[in-house]
Formats: structure tokens, sequence, C-alpha cells
């Protein structure tokens, strides 16, 4: 929200006022409180009259550091509030002294640095490594009031020169924000507009440090859009809180607020497989999903998760939970066809009740619907006739609304698609009494945990997986999250790839999207080059709206590309699913932009039309009809892994490709792990595994590890040293395993491969040493 007219004058109606200076200050062991008068103070009559900001400083974790900025305090707390770990607002690490005129407060790397004599000009400064990584300058902390009468707290960080912000949740605008607006608003607003599914307050910079604002509700952000070197963040509030956390790298950062906000559930590895959905206005029936079941057999296009989107359920009566009986009249018997065939079943849901389903009238009954302040039921006429909203603040409704869901689980469905949770009413009045403003983005965290809490109690750790679409901070540890509905477009499949990425450095560690695009039909060069890109990412879906998304709809070619990439993406199990727990451990997401991997890399941070997949495979999805794609590769060697081309960096580059292929490049030195098994993603990984060598540098040992198929451990480590031409392997695995030294020719045992020479290591080999001999 931007309060002013300019730089010199304020909108019209607005007041604004700012800390200019400092009263007191009080410097405890772990904390530092300061007292601002947002006026010149010349003598003891200039202390009457006049506002004076409370601001609080304080470590809630290392390497954290927290600000509270108040002006009237006497306000009763509102509820919701984030779920933050160790929500003590002091940690043991934290230190604050005073020397001579200055206070200090540090934690882990980072220290607030504040000027504490009386008069002294205000300013906060974060330091770290002995420089100054951002500041609260002039006007930088404050208050301001509007024609209407609304209050406002609001801060603002300083950007230095050429400095870029990323975050904000799942954005389709730029990839970086600078220069724009962003309220933290849920909203469906699709993926072609500046609303947002996932609003999450938390950005971070390409200088060392991101920034949470700790309030669930509307956080208005001026990106260096009001003043232009500065992230301002306002909320209609009489307090604001926020928290600045050092890196120094962007992996550091989100491995620091995910240890606050959470990290990621690990999702089961059959949930990485390719789904398949009905689409959602299609006809269909047990017949048509037979077909389709049947359809990907006969392809030998494998599939894992067969999904039901809305249209299970009787129309206006969604959501009943009960199978339309003329369309579905053995849902039993249909779902235990489909067990047989060792497909699991998602199903669509939301968190509506509309008025013609016979859980309207027990959940009205019963005080489970959101009401109004007179005491009826808020109801309104969008998406479903009459629908009401279930109201999860209330213990027995979240309780009610499981037990319809448990039933489903009972009958054999394995996870659900949690649609929608964005349309969330103001004039409302909540079970628990939270502010209707503060639940609005909110209410999808109660939403998803409530379906994810039962997952867990029926399905137990390891299994529950969500397909969800709307989240906020904290939201990251309920996976999965979909990009929502985008065009059947290559524009909406570039929107697609920057909101996942700017999910993916706001705390998110699996997401997806619409293979194919979700309105409208896609080309078949656009399904195809979707379907790579798709298959690329941590989770797969073929889903759209009016027309179906099975690959023989769109040509033979488009079948063969389903085929491969899928079986591909299978091999790959070893490698995504030790990204996935990386995800689970430090938050590091499993599609992450380039500036994760190389952040001293300039040219890797706004790149938004490629990313890294784990930390080895660079992809860049083609987003051109005739297969023309530019993109950016670091120092280095990169091999593809599809083809065995090599490109060197640092540089740009531009390609055709068919459809068998894309840039899907191996950095320089990565010892890759492929699976033996292509068939699905649930087998023995390091049972055959092959590990595929790429430019080994001398004298580095790569280990890599096979994760165990529940991700509680190694299943397997190997270790690859080169010195000089000697290429030396090491394991503890007592299964058979193989050897890939891309871009090699075969000496003594080896054998030659397409791609370069393969070495085979009975069970209980230990050792393997070959010779690296390029080809």
């Amino acid at each position: 929200m931007k309060f002013t007219d300019g730089y010199w004058q304020m909108r019209p109606g607005v007041t604004a006022r700012y800390a200019v200076s400092v009263a007191d200050a009080v410097v405890t062991d772990d904390r530092i409180s300061l007292y601002a008068p947002v006026g010149k103070v010349g003598h003891r009559g200039d202390t009457l009259n006049a506002p004076l900001l409370t601001v609080e400083c304080f470590s809630p974790a290392e390497g954290v550091i927290g600000v509270r900025l108040t002006h009237h305090g006497g306000r009763l707390p509102r509820r919701p509030e984030f779920a933050l770990a160790g929500a003590g607002e002091s940690a043991p690490p934290a230190k604050a002294v005073r020397q001579g005129s200055t206070a200090e407060l540090t934690s882990g790397g980072l220290t607030l640095r504040t000027g504490t004599e009386a008069g002294a000009p205000w300013r906060l400064d974060f330091v770290a490594d002995g420089q100054v990584l951002t500041s609260v300058g002039a006007r930088g902390a404050g208050f301001a009031t509007d024609a209407e009468g609304r209050h406002f707290m609001l801060g603002q960080l300083t950007l230095g020169v050429g400095e870029q912000v990323f975050g904000l949740g799942e954005r389709f605008t730029p990839f970086v924000k600078n220069g724009q607006s962003v309220d933290i608003w849920q909203a469906d607003g699709g993926t072609s507009s500046e609303q947002a599914y996932k609003n999450v307050p938390f950005h971070l910079t390409d200088r060392g440090y991101g920034v949470f604002v700790n309030h669930p509700g509307r956080v208005a952000y001026e990106v260096g859009s009001e003043a232009v070197g500065r992230v301002q963040f306002s909320v209609e509030d009489q307090s604001l809180e926020f928290f600045v956390i050092h890196g120094p790298s962007p992996r550091e950062i989100l491995a620091r607020y995910t240890a606050l906000t959470g990290r990621p559930a690990l999702p089961p590895a059959w949930s990485f497989g390719l789904w398949l959905s009905t689409s959602f206005t299609t006809s269909y029936d047990e017949a048509t999903v037979n077909r389709f079941v049947q359809g990907m057999a006969d392809a030998e296009v494998p599939l894992s998760v067969f999904h039901f989107d809305c249209f299970w359920m009787r129309e206006y009566q969604w959501c009943d939970f009960v199978w339309d009986p003329d369309v579905f009249p053995d849902p039993d018997g249909m779902l235990a066809r489909l067990k047989e065939r060792g497909l699991r079943v998602c199903v669509w849901i939301n968190p509506y009740i509309a008025q013609k389903s016979p859980l309207f009238a027990e959940g009205m009954a019963h005080g489970y619907l959101l009401r109004k302040p007179d005491g009826d039921v808020w109801q309104w006429d969008r998406w479903q006739a009459g629908m009401g909203l279930v109201d999860f603040t209330n213990p027995d409704a979240r309780a009610w609304y499981a037990s319809k869901l448990r039933v489903l689980l009972d009958q054999g469905v394995d996870c659900f698609k949690t649609d929608f949770g964005e349309r969330v009413p103001l004039d409302v009045e909540w079970y628990d009494g939270s502010d209707p403003e503060r639940m609005h983005n909110y209410y999808t965290q109660l939403y998803n945990e409530t379906v994810f809490q039962l997952l867990l109690e029926e399905r137990g750790e390891g299994e529950a997986v969500l397909f969800a679409r709307s989240a906020t901070s904290g939201g990251q540890r309920l996976p999965v999250h979909w990009g929502g509905d985008c065009e059947s477009t290559f524009e909406a499949m570039a929107e697609s790839l920057r909101g996942g990425l700017s999910l993916g450095l706001s705390g998110f560690g699996f997401w997806s999207h619409d293979i194919g695009g979700f309105e409208g039909t896609p080309t078949p060069a656009l399904f195809k080059r979707w379907l790579q890109f798709g298959l690329l990412s941590s989770h797969s879906r073929l889903h759209g709206s009016k027309s179906y998304r099975v690959p023989w709809d769109y040509g033979d070619e488009a079948v063969a590309v389903a085929r491969s990439f899928t079986r591909l993406k299978h091999r790959l199990m070893p490698y995504l699913y030790r990204a996935a727990t990386q995800a689970r451990d430090t938050g590091t997401p499993v599609m992450r932009a380039m500036l994760l991997g190389f952040p001293d890399d300039p040219a890797c941070r706004p790149l938004d039309r490629q990313y890294l997949l784990g930390d080895d495979l660079l992809v860049a999805p083609v987003f051109t009809e005739e297969g023309t794609v530019e993109f950016y590769v670091p120092e280095g060697t990169w091999t593809n892994v599809l083809t065995g081309a090599e490109v060197s960096g640092p540089g740009w580059h531009r390609e055709t490709h068919g459809f068998a292929t894309l840039p899907l490049l191996a950095r320089p030195g990565a010892v890759i792990p492929f699976g033996a098994e292509g068939e699905g993603p649930e087998y023995d990984w390091a049972d055959g595994v092959t590990l595929r060598v790429y430019a080994p540098a001398e004298g580095v040992d790569t280990v890599t590890t096979i994760p165990a198929p529940d991700g509680s451990g190694a299943a397997a480590v190997f270790t690859t040293r080169r010195t000089g031409d000697e290429i030396v392997v090491e394991t503890d695995s007592a299964l058979p395993w193989k050897v890939l030294l891309v871009g090699a020719a075969p000496t003594g045992e080896g054998a030659a491969d397409r791609l370069g020479a393969l070495y085979s290591c009975p069970a209980g080999t230990p050792r393997l040493t070959a010779r690296w001999s390029p080809a």
C-alpha cells in the first residue's frame, strides 16, 4: 500500500508519523527495547500530545533477529497467529550489549546495531561479516492513518544498489519482485494475474538475508515501488513484527526460515509417479476411467495415481463426500479394481458445503458452518448454490469434516486434492473469535491441516500427501501443492514455472502443475513440451478443465514422450528422493531457482525459465512451438543427460530440440544415481543402481547416497574419486551396481555404451577401479 505522493508529499487523507530519534533505550541480556518519538524533541513540552513508538528487538532463533513496532499496545491479542517453532521470544545464543552510545544484539552471525543516546537519529542496522546487510532508517518505522480512519503500521528496509528481491509466495508476476506492489491476500485469480493462491509474507534478497513479516492477515508490500530504494511492508494494525534472517547463502536463509515456520513432510515415494485425472467438467464414469487406465497400460506409459475430479459427487451437492450413484454405482468395487492394477486413488474435495447437500443441514444444526454476526450461516451462490463454509476454528467441525473423509479412506481412497480455500469472507464471526481479516489468509492452513492430520492418523507418517492449491506461511509442512488454473499456452507454462520457483524461494519443498494447462486444449506441440517439464518436476499430474489429458489424444509422438519421460523420472527416483529428503531436512526445494545453486554467479539470480532439479541437474523447458530454447549454464562443462552432448559455461546457449530431448544437463563433477526400474517409482533403488559420472574433477571425493524407500536413512553410500586418469568408486552396498563414465571410452572390463563406458559390479563388490579415457 502506498502512503506517499511522490517523495515529498502524502496521499490525500493520509497522515504518517515516523520514528525520528531514540528517547530511551533499555538493554538487558538478550533484548533491546527502544522508545522512539515521531517528532523532534527539543524540550519537555515536546513530549506532550505526541505519540511514542515502542520498538522491541529480540532473537527467536540463532541467526534471526525480530523487531516489533508498536503504537498503541493495549489491543487484545488477535487470532490466528502463525505457529512458530520454539516461539519463545529469546534464544539462548542471543546477546545484547551496550557500549557507550551504541547497543548491539547479536544472534549467530547477525547483529542489530542501534544508537541509544537520547536524541540519537533513528536507525537500526543489521550487520553480518562486518557489512551492513540492510537498515531501518529515516521514515523506516512508523504508522499512518488514511481518510477512512484506518491505522497502519509500516516498516521499511533499505535495498542496496542492484539488490534483488525474491519470494512472497507463488507469484506469477515477474520473478524478481523489485518494482512491484504485492498484497499478501489469498485469491482465486489463476496464473495470469497479480493475485495468488499461495501468499507468504517472506522474501529473501541476493545480499545474504531474508525477512519474514509475522502477520497472517493482509500484508501490503511496496518492493522498490514507492520508495525505490526500499522494501516497505505495512499492516492494518497497531503492531508490526518482522524477523530479519541471516544466511548468508539463499539455502541457509531458507534453512533458518523453515526451521522457524516448519519444514515439509516427506511425501511417499509413490506420489512421485505420474498422476492421471478425469479432468474437471469432462464426462466420465467407471468405463471412462477403465478406458484411461487400460489405455495407459496399452501405451506402456506407467501410471501411479488416478485422480477423480469434482464430478465424482452429485452436481449441486459438493461436498457431501458421496459417490454419484448414477455414475459410480459400485465405488467400493471400482476402487478395489483400481488397486488390483497397482494404482493409488486421489479424490477432489473442497471446504464448501452446498445447501442441497444433506451435510449442510447437519453442519448448520451443530454449528459447524461459518456464521455471520447476526447468527445466520454465511452463504452465497458462487461455485455451489447456497454454499456454506466449514468453520475449522471449531474443533468439533474439524472432527466432523475428517469423519466424512475417513469413510472414503476406508473405501480405498489414498489421498485428497484439497482445492480452494482462498474465497474466505470478512463479514463473519469465527467460532474461536478469530479476527476475520487475519483468518482470510490463514483459513487454508486449518483446512489442509485437518486433512493432512487425518491422513497421518489413518495412513501413517510417510504416507500422507495432499494435492493442495492454497497455502500461506507454514503450509509447506503439508505437501504437495500445485500451481492452480493456467491457460493451455506456452506463456502460461512459463507463468507456472515462474510461480513454482517463487514458491520454492518461500520455503515450499514440493510443487506441481497441470501438464498441458488447465483452461483450453493444448496443441500437440505444447502438450509434449509440457510433458517434458511436468515429468521433470517434483510431482507430475495430467489434468485439464473441459478436455482430457490422456496422451493419445495428442498423437502417437505424445504417447512416446509420456512413456520415455515417465520412465526417466522413475529411474531418477534415487536421485529425486534424496532431493526430497533435503527438502524435509533443510527446507531446500526439489525444484530450485538457479540462485540457490549458484548464489555467487550474478547471471543466475534473475533466471526464471530454467531451474535446478536437486543438486546436480539443470532443466531448461522448451517454451516454443519450433523447439528453440535459450538457457544459461554456469562455469564448467555441462553434459546433456539424454544425448551426451557437452556445453561449456559460463555463458548463454541457444539450441533446437525435437520432442525426445530438451536441455537436461548434469553439473560438472556430478555423480547421478539412475535406478534400474522404469515401470514405477517404488522399488529397491540400490539394487542394480547405475552411477553416471560426469566430468569428474581431480582429487575430489563425491559422495552419493541412495536413500531408503521410507527416507529414514541410506540404503547405500558410494564415494567416487578421480586421481589422474584413475577413477575409484567405493561402496558399502551388498547389491549389484554399475558405473557409467559418461563421455569416456571403455577400458579393461568396461563395455561400450552410447553415452560412455559402462562397468558392472556383482553383488558384494566394495570397490571399482577404472581408467578415465575420453572418447
